[in-house]
């Protein structure tokens, strides 16, 4: 059932009572310094709330249990691989040995950093079955834009500038396209066919005309409909047969690690968000790491510096004449590489299926258990996530996906994703990783189901949903058209 109403909290200011002091501080130990001969009335006129430390405490600590994140509770969000992060990872990436080490420190002074980096990269080929790995661009689509740059810089090496043109599904993540755009290429859509598959047809169509002018498809594999493509190597032959290079987007690698490998389907290069498979912190939590795969043909132009052994020593090896140059300052995101490092030698070799296996299983038995109730995109078992579609609920009742969500909120779960993919009318992405329990996810999809039936039965109860929460249904295009999150005190 529903959670209760949560009462409103009051806002800092409305605490504020004049004359109320919230810290002691020690005497000075300074010379005193007239302010205001300095400042002039900038301090007098400061709006500043003045309230006791308590008050202070329970104000912020009230407030920290409205959030919601993945140590409170479920949180589905399709394609984005919001599973735990083990508090080990944080342990590690505390000690002072990494949390204190300087970017400008000598390369020779951090040789327990660099074995480190080594490390992390040599697992990931091992993972990936690419050539080489390199752990500098700071996000996933920093990852995409930099796996272009060198796909462009190996075309314009080969004095094959007419490519132009970059291929993308229209089942890819909206990053895809931005990406290469970014890199200077136009971009061109290739349909998804009736089975959930890149239609082969199309794309022989496509590379019959434009094929020279084709510098790279970029494909999600497996693809935002939660389905592996099982034309993958005949799909890169087909790119390599025009020349071109094929990109794999690894946001979705969580499906596959340790199972299959990117690097054998015959891409060029891919890339991977540690955030997402490896478990470091995603989002508000901390900074991303989009390490990339890349073939060994892609190898002389990957950014600097390149961490390599050099006859036994582990170097950051800055003489690489033809790089693209550097993408991130130092070596990147150094502190999601101990975080990764941790999770990866904590499975082992032996035990890093577990994840992929887990997420397929978890993916497929939610499926099942809702595919009553909100149907599945595709009628095949599904990866990571599944695809459903409410596209009933909205012809037969006027329930939208978006209302089935919202709705969520007042039984206490956060919402998957909706409306992503765009071709699957009145979506829902959900995705509940290798990290949740049984337990919960017939919780999630109880939830599911009741609120299902209440869309047949009753459908202004989730035209009006979210009820139960401080916040409740909010007019959206009014916040994003009119977006000011300014707070005024009352006149």
């Amino acid at each position: 059932m529903p959670s209760k109403s949560v009462p409103e909290p009051q806002l800092i200011f409305e605490k504020s009572r004049s004359g109320r002091i919230g810290c002691n501080l020690p005497a000075s130990d300074t010379p005193e310094v007239d302010l205001k001969a300095v400042l002039g009335d900038l301090r007098e006129n400061l709006d500043l709330p003045e309230i006791a430390e308590l008050d202070l405490l329970r104000h912020y600590t009230n407030l920290s249990h409205l959030n919601y994140g993945i140590e409170t509770g479920f949180y589905p969000l399709g394609s984005c691989t919001m599973k735990y992060n083990p508090k080990v990872n944080e342990q590690t990436a505390a000690m002072p040995g990494f949390a204190k080490l300087h970017p400008m420190q000598p390369a020779e002074t951090i040789p327990g950093a660099l074995e480190l980096l080594l490390g992390v990269q040599d697992m990931l080929v091992a993972i990936t079955g690419f050539d080489e790995i390199t752990l500098q661009p700071v996000a996933g689509a920093h990852g995409e834009m930099t796996c272009l740059m060198l796909i462009k810089a190996y075309h314009e090496s080969r004095n094959d500038a007419e490519r132009t043109i970059v291929l993308v599904p229209d089942s890819a993540h909206g990053t895809n396209p931005a990406s290469a755009a970014r890199c200077g290429y136009d971009v061109k859509s290739i349909s998804t066919n009736a089975e959930g598959n890149t239609d082969l047809d199309v794309l022989k169509k496509v590379l019959s005309e434009i094929g020279p002018k084709v510098a790279a498809l970029m494909l999600t594999n497996p693809s935002t409909l939660g389905l592996f493509e099982p034309n993958i190597s005949e799909i890169c032959e087909m790119i390599h047969a025009v020349g071109g290079q094929v990109f794999c987007d690894g946001a979705n690698m969580n499906a596959m690690v340790g199972t299959t490998r990117p690097g054998d389907h015959g891409f060029d290069c891919m890339h991977l968000n540690l955030h997402k498979t490896f478990s470091t912190p995603h989002g508000g939590g901390g900074p991303g790491c989009g390490a990339i795969g890349l073939k060994s043909h892609l190898a002389p132009f990957q950014p600097v510096p390149v961490i390599r052994r050099d006859n036994g020593p582990i170097i950051a090896d800055y003489n690489r004449p033809n790089t693209i140059g550097k993408v991130a300052g130092f070596y990147g995101q150094f502190l999601m590489e101990v975080r990764a490092y941790t999770y990866l030698r904590a499975f082992g070799k032996e035990k890093i299926a577990d994840i992929s296996r887990h997420a397929v299983l978890n993916a497929n038995y939610v499926r099942a258990r809702i595919k009553e109730v909100l149907t599945p995109a595709h009628d095949r078992p599904c990866m990571h996530e599944v695809v459903v579609t409410a596209e009933k609920y909205k012809k037969e009742n006027g329930v939208r996906a978006l209302d089935i969500s919202k709705r969520l909120i007042d039984y206490g779960f956060h919402p998957p994703t909706n409306y992503f993919p765009l071709i699957v009318p009145e979506c829902l992405m959900i995705e509940p990783t290798e990290t949740e329990s049984k337990e919960m996810l017939d919780e999630f999809c109880d939830a599911l189901i009741s609120i299902c039936n209440e869309a047949e039965e009753n459908p202004d109860l989730l035209h009006n949903a979210p009820t139960t929460q401080i916040v409740g249904r909010l007019d959206e295009t009014a916040a994003v058209k009119n977006l000011d999150v300014r707070w005024r005190r009352p006149n």
